[in-house]
């Protein structure tokens, strides 16, 4: 049945900071904090978790991502974003940024350049950072909102972010060298926060609406299509995953669980791994 959102994992499986979650090529679904702070959990289509992978001292892990293979990580205490070889499991950093409150969420083009949230809580405003393929960072914009949730349109001419706190998603056109330009306003909501985000083949946003425990839809245009209703409240970010890209799950800070739930359209996320191979991702 589509948009019924099923728990997928045990309880608590993983703690309060469960986050990320990024899906591989086998249908795994891996989420930063397995069991305790500083791990990268694994949980098979069918709802086994396991510990994955330890990560470095001091480093806590945020948003996941894939892409030609590796794992990429937030590390939002070191100001960094880490690599982590999917064969040998070794972990380099990628990017490293001290002038970063901390990298939150990230998204990355088919050809690899990468676009960070950087929010800073304490003050509720935050900045923009774009990071090129050889992990130089540039910062993109400063005072803005919370910025949080972060993606990058299916047709890549678009990218999105939001801002927790002001519960506002920005919509900036990408041009040439991934520059951003002509910043509007695409979505606010009325209440509770915003936390990550994903796009679909069709171009339509998953946005996690963090206290009311639903994922909202927004149509390319900035319509709301639909709010898909969750078991828990607290949900953090959200990826599409599956043998036909037609799965979303959704990372839960209050249950410390992983939903799921079906839909018409492959992800974005889902695609990148076929398009990255030779094969259009919307097959």
């Amino acid at each position: 049945m589509l948009y019924v959102s099923q728990t997928l994992t045990e309880p608590h499986l993983f703690t309060s900071g469960i986050e990320g979650p990024a899906c591989d090529q086998q249908g795994n679904v891996y989420a930063v904090n397995y069991a305790r702070r500083h791990t990268i959990g694994k949980v098979t289509p069918e709802g086994s978790g396991s510990l994955f992978l330890e990560l470095p001292a001091g480093a806590t892990g945020n948003a996941i991502r894939f892409h030609q293979g590796h794992m990429f990580i937030a590390d939002y205490i070191g100001h960094r974003i880490l690599r982590v070889d999917m064969q040998t499991l070794q972990i380099h950093t990628f990017a490293e940024q001290p002038a970063m409150n901390q990298p939150n969420d990230l998204a990355v083009t088919k050809n690899g350049v990468w676009f960070a949230s950087d929010p800073n809580w304490k003050q509720s405003n935050g900045m923009l950072w774009r990071i090129d393929q050889n992990g130089k960072s540039k910062l993109l914009e400063a005072g803005m909102g919370t910025t949080n949730g972060i993606e990058v349109s299916y047709d890549e001419r678009s990218l999105y972010v939001n801002e927790t706190v002001q519960r506002r998603i920005w919509q900036y056109d990408l041009i040439g060298g991934y520059d951003v330009s002509s910043k509007r306003l695409f979505y606010e909501f009325a209440d509770f926060g915003l936390d990550g985000m994903r796009c679909d083949i069709k171009g339509n946003l998953y946005v996690t609406r963090y206290g009311k425990g639903t994922i909202a839809v927004l149509s390319p245009q900035g319509e709301l299509v639909r709010e898909i209703t969750l078991n828990g409240k607290l949900c953090t970010n959200v990826t599409f995953g599956g043998a036909d890209g037609r799965t979303c799950y959704v990372t839960m800070a209050d249950t410390g669980t992983i939903e799921s739930f079906r839909t018409e359209t492959p992800g974005r996320c889902w695609a990148l791994w076929n398009d990255n191979n030779g094969r259009s991702g919307a097959n």
